[in-house]
């Protein structure tokens, strides 16, 4: 696909919707057709976010002449089938996570995409900000010398109450893990991108800590090591009053220690035993390439999660056009973050340790 200008189409009309036209739009290109739940729902969607044409039902769109590119936003339950049909009609898609509500639905999708060669991509947007590229620009040079612990959390607030609900809480609906598997592969995504390790053991605990609403996690902790030697620890977390997504990290070396929150994402702390000192995005201390092209504010004027869409958008799209991009998550990494959920729920229900690397890998059926 060639196209200076391509067409999208937009399963789902929700939130991520929205999210997904706004970066569309960012990157250039157009959002023509979208598809929602029901008729009204879908003109609805529409209606709000400025676009123009209305697919009756999923296929309609999926193989419309009027689109270039599907973006699959709709609940988890409905990835495997949609996203399917997008690569079987021969058409680039995005795929919102999960990949899939099952590793071996990940699996299959992940096959499907490199037997058919499509193009995919997969929202792991956190690695869109300045502060994340440059502080992985610094541990791939060893600034930090040998990284020996990996620590850090995602927590919300936004189902805090026990009256609080969202389709995610449905396991039918969203899958067996709800806040693993929506925002704890976010954080295990980001830890992997930047540092390099991969994650190959585990153990687990799992809290739900309002059973009368829905089995699913409310809270997840996470024990890990890597492939390197270094040991970590994750809480995720979407019942922690005053926390609205607060992704942070600290990634500990044998000279330096990183500090990241995504709530400040305008600035990182880079630590010693003598002092620590606070890196501003877009100031002369950003030494990586890939922050100074994403900072495109002056230092003090902090770029935000849309912003980290925006980017990605921009790389999916160079990708659907034929370039290469380095760092563009796909779905191997949509693979990846299904593998380690996979693990953590073996993990909680067996109590005990779990090595990631005894599920099947991500080339195995290929």
């Amino acid at each position: 696909m060639k196209k200076a200008t391509m067409r999208a189409g937009i399963l789902g009309g929700g939130f991520m919707a929205e999210v997904h036209s706004r970066a569309i739009r960012a990157a250039g290109h157009e959002v023509v057709m979208i598809s929602s739940s029901s008729p009204e729902k879908s003109a609805e969607a529409a209606r709000r976010l400025g676009i123009e044409h209305i697919a009756l039902d999923n296929r309609s769109l999926i193989e419309s002449e009027l689109v270039d590119v599907v973006h699959v936003c709709t609940p988890n339950f409905l990835h495997k089938t949609q996203t399917e049909q997008v690569i079987n009609y021969g058409k680039p898609v995005i795929c919102e996570k999960p990949l899939a509500t099952t590793f071996a639905d990940a699996q299959s999708l992940f096959d499907l995409s490199v037997a058919t060669s499509i193009p995919t991509g997969v929202p792991f947007v956190y690695r869109y900000y300045p502060a994340v590229q440059e502080i992985r620009d610094r541990i791939s040079r060893g600034d930090n010398g040998e990284l020996h612990l990996l620590h850090g959390a995602y927590l919300q607030d936004w189902l805090a109450k026990p009256s609080s609900t969202n389709w995610r809480i449905d396991r039918q609906v969203g899958g067996e893990s709800r806040t693993f598997a929506d925002i704890g592969v976010h954080w295990c995504d980001l830890m992997e991108f930047v540092t390099g390790h991969r994650i190959t053991k585990l153990v687990s605990s799992l809290a739900t800590i309002h059973p009368e609403r829905g089995s699913t996690e409310d809270a997840a902790s996470i024990l890990f090591e890597t492939d390197r030697g270094a040991f970590g620890t994750l809480l995720a977390s979407q019942i922690s009053h005053g926390r609205k997504n607060e992704l942070k990290f600290s990634f500990d070396g044998e000279f330096e220690s990183y500090q990241w929150n995504q709530e400040r994402p305008g600035r990182f702390s880079a630590s010693n035993s003598q002092t620590e000192i606070i890196i501003e995005v877009g100031s002369n201390s950003m030494n990586s390439v890939a922050a100074q092209n994403l900072a495109y504010l002056p230092a003090g004027h902090p770029q935000g999660y849309q912003d980290a869409f925006n980017a990605f958008m921009k790389d999916c799209y160079r990708s659907f056009a034929g370039e290469s991009v380095d760092g563009l998550p796909t779905f191997e990494d949509g693979l990846r973050a299904a593998q380690i959920t996979e693990a953590v729920l073996q993990s909680s229900d067996s109590r005990q340790w779990v090595e990631v690397a005894t599920l099947a890998s991500a080339k195995a059926s290929l």
